[in-house]
Order: C-alpha cells, then structure tokens, then sequence
C-alpha cells in the first residue's frame, strides 16, 4: 500500500520507528517530514500527508505529534480527509470500517512503538464495511463540499 507518512517533533521519534515498519512490511512509504527533532509547526505536515491521500498519491495516511489531537483537526481542514486519532487497534478498526477513515493521527508521548505498529497494521488492513455506513460518510463528504 503507498502510505504517507509525516510528524512534528514531538512525533518524530516515533514515526521514525513507524516507517521503518511499514518499510519493512512492505509498503511504499513516503516521508514528508519533519526530518529532524528541531521544533516545527504540525499543520504543514498534515496538510502534505492530507493532499496525498485525497491527490491519490498515497492510499492512506499516519501522522504523529505529541497527543495525535493536533494533526488529526488540521488534516480535517484538507476536503477529502477522515482523519483519527486514536490509542488501540480497536479504535483504528472501528474508523476503517464504519467511517471509512483515511488519516490515522498517532499520540507520540503516550503511545509506545508495538501498540502503533499494532494501530497501522489494523488501520492499513481493514476495509471499510459500506453498507449503512455509506451513506454517512457521504454526508461528512457533503460538509466538505459545502464549505469550499
């Protein structure tokens, strides 16, 4: 799956760790920073990975911060982007199959390395269930096509 992949520097660590195991399973995997510890702004990263995702350059999204929280509501911002933060593999699945999320947001300061590799592997394998689900989504759709 062609994944892109971008965190602040309280993500970076992290996301470090993330890619190399994306790398490593075999996703192609696209870095649009930070690339270094030094403090950054985190919207100029989840808007890159947002316009990724919604350009089809990439399938699906992870961004890192410290709490998840900042990257999830700036990569909101970009129309076309479901993005969630979540802290379990249960809630990255439940995104996947009933809101069809394409942006996964991860806390960087209260998240080890297994439970997010445990997140990506749940949020990048699981499809989305449609169904009643569909027409949800397609309202969320709605609310971006109404502001622009």
């Amino acid at each position: 799956m062609r994944v892109s992949i971008g965190s602040d520097h309280a993500g970076f660590a992290l996301k470090e760790q993330v890619k190399r195991y994306l790398t490593d399973a075999g996703h192609d995997v696209t870095d649009v920073g930070t690339h270094a510890e030094e403090s950054v702004d985190y919207p100029d990263f989840a808007r890159a990975v947002g316009e990724a995702v919604v350009s089809g350059a990439a399938e699906r999204g992870v961004l890192v911060c410290g709490s998840g929280l900042g990257m999830a509501i700036a990569a909101n911002k970009v129309p076309g982007v479901r993005a969630v933060q979540v802290m379990d593999a249960e809630m990255a699945e439940m995104a996947r199959r009933h809101n069809d999320a394409n942006v996964v947001t991860l806390a960087g300061r209260y998240i080890g390395p297994a439970r997010a590799e445990s997140i990506v592997d749940v949020f990048l394998g699981t499809e989305f269930e449609g169904g009643r689900h569909a027409r949800r989504v397609d309202k969320i759709t709605a609310l971006d096509e109404r502001v622009q």
